[in-house]
């Protein structure tokens, strides 16, 4: 896909894969709007992609997991006159508890983030991509999405919306020039562990593999609804449907369950 001029709004731009994106894109020619909570986090990202690429790089530092997120964040567009021809919603993060021992007050939280202001943003620009005829929308979801993760109950529940909400999309958008992918990493070099207080079952990714995959879905002549990245990810994704439930969800306890 040629991206060169258009706008990227990059959800969780600050860090990560998020990051990964900012940076493939702005090789690409496109400018760029990236969201994060941390400000000043974004304005060194910014001056990085500016010293090393020739675009235009917009920072909004704002939390996108209260309910009025996702509006603030149109408000701000429209007002900055910025066009959202590819929105890349990234931004997430997952906790690791049993849900009788969880803050509620942070998987209220994590919940908005993952899915409603998702959503909602999805919806907001979806309009004016049909209108101009060109789009994209990146949903990030996750391997966790193929299966139910006792001990990451929240999070696992939130990314499967998200890509049966990606996939459902790419079907509306059939026979127009809008695209939609979903995107299922498996544990990746990001800051996502941490965040959770978890520790990952098996050796992470490099968020290149991520953003590698990507955009070769993006740049195929047949568009996939989603992808999974790395192939063995892919098939222990396929394993788990076939295998009987009881025996993915006693697997994905023993890996995940702190206690």
């Amino acid at each position: 896909m040629d991206f060169k001029g258009k706008t990227a709004v990059i959800t969780g731009a600050s860090s990560g894969i998020g990051l990964g994106y900012a940076h493939e894109f702005a090789k690409r020619g496109a400018n760029l709007v990236l969201i994060a909570r941390s400000g000043k986090v974004l304005d060194g990202v910014a001056a990085d992609i500016r010293a090393a690429q020739d675009v235009h790089v917009t920072t909004i530092p704002l939390d996108l997991s209260t309910l009025d997120a996702g509006q603030k964040l149109i408000d701000i567009l429209e007002k900055e006159n910025l066009k959202a021809d590819i929105l890349v919603n990234n931004a997430g993060f997952g906790t690791l508890n049993r849900v009788a021992k969880e803050d509620r007050t942070k998987i209220q939280q994590e919940i908005v983030l993952n899915v409603a202001t998702l959503v909602d943003l999805t919806a907001a620009v979806l309009p004016g991509m049909l209108n101009r005829d060109y789009g994209v929308v990146i949903n990030v979801a996750s391997t966790a999405s193929y299966q139910p993760v006792p001990g990451m109950a929240v999070y696992a529940a939130t990314k499967a919306f998200v890509r049966s909400f990606g996939e459902a999309l790419w079907g509306e958008l059939q026979g127009t020039n809008v695209k939609a992918l979903t995107v299922s990493p498996g544990a990746t070099k990001t800051e996502f562990f941490n965040v959770a207080g978890a520790k990952p079952a098996g050796p992470l990714a490099p968020v290149s593999d991520v953003v590698r995959a990507t955009f070769a879905a993006l740049d195929a002549k047949s568009s996939s609804p989603t992808i999974i990245v790395g192939s063995q990810n892919s098939i222990m994704a396929k394993l788990s449907r076939l295998a009987p439930s009881k025996t993915v969800i006693k697997i994905a306890a023993k890996l995940f369950l702190k206690d």
